[in-house]
């Protein structure tokens, strides 16, 4: 059976996990505007709530690290295998990997903490010249019912060189006020953030529309600090920035922060991209 469209997809359906054995849970697939391919952002957050299945409510996800390791397939459901790793005073680690008939797709290891009262310094803060959301002049980039999206182009500051091209994203679901569903939620996001500006310092890169087809790329691999707690139901400033590129790979790095100014997460990605040869 085809996998449903992700306008016909709700949050909540992603993230509702079938237990199959110890520790081991089924997740659904949902067919993305690109075609068979699955949408990395959706396998991160879904390995995240199995993860989260195995740990105390007290513990949260402070960070992720994952390493795709080859395409899913929006032919059938995937299988997450959580291994518990550790369980501290202060600290718990879980692994989980992603499976299809093909094999493994994604492998994630996740940290949670306790919640500490200590210190809370913030350096990131929201750029003096960035439009919000709701201004008319921002390219919309959302796709699916799921994502909203829109595309800003800042120029260099004194304290970053180099064009910053990042996203006000948020998604367009209705989520209860369960953190693990908003951390979740907050990684399926962050996969929708890099990929532009990983193709920023390409010769060849346009930042036009029909600059997607000129590439060959994919994530190799993602990972998320979870700094503090969010709504992902509402607007959420992506600030990302290129390393550059090498040996067909480019590295991006990028601050979350809410529409508030609250910085809530930090992500880094690296990200294949080959020029497409005919």
């Amino acid at each position: 059976m085809s996998a449903p469209k992700i306008r016909d997809v709700d949050f909540g359906d992603l993230l509702r996990l079938e237990p199959h054995g110890p520790d081991t849970y089924v997740a659904i697939v949902a067919r993305y505007p690109w075609g068979d391919r699955l949408f990395g952002g959706q396998v991160v957050a879904q390995a995240l709530k199995a993860a989260a299945a195995t740990i105390e409510p007290d513990r949260f996800a402070h960070s992720l690290h994952s390493y795709f390791i080859r395409p899913g397939s929006t032919a059938e459901p995937i299988r997450f295998e959580v291994e518990r790793l550790r369980n501290g005073r202060s600290f718990s680690t879980r692994q989980v990997v992603a499976r299809q008939s093909a094999g493994a797709i994604l492998n994630l290891s996740v940290s949670f903490q306790i919640r500490e009262d200590e210190a809370d310094a913030q350096v990131a803060a929201l750029p003096d010249t960035l439009p919000m959301p709701d201004d008319a002049s921002l390219p919309d980039s959302s796709w699916g019912n799921l994502i909203e999206r829109r595309a800003v182009d800042l120029p260099a500051d004194g304290d970053r060189p180099g064009d910053r091209l990042g996203y006000w994203i948020r998604l367009a679901a209705d989520l209860d006020d369960d953190p693990v569903e908003h951390a979740c939620a907050l990684a399926f996001m962050s996969d929708a953030a890099p990929s532009r500006s990983a193709r920023s310092p390409h010769p060849d890169f346009g930042n036009d529309l029909a600059d997607r087809g000129k590439f060959q790329g994919a994530s190799l691999d993602h990972a998320v600090w979870f700094h503090r707690p969010c709504r992902a139901d509402q607007w959420h400033w992506f600030d990302t920035r290129s390393h550059g590129l090498a040996g067909g790979r480019g590295v991006v790095t990028g601050d979350v922060l809410s529409i508030d100014g609250v910085h809530v997460a930090t992500i880094a990605q690296e990200v294949l991209l080959r020029r497409t040869r005919s």
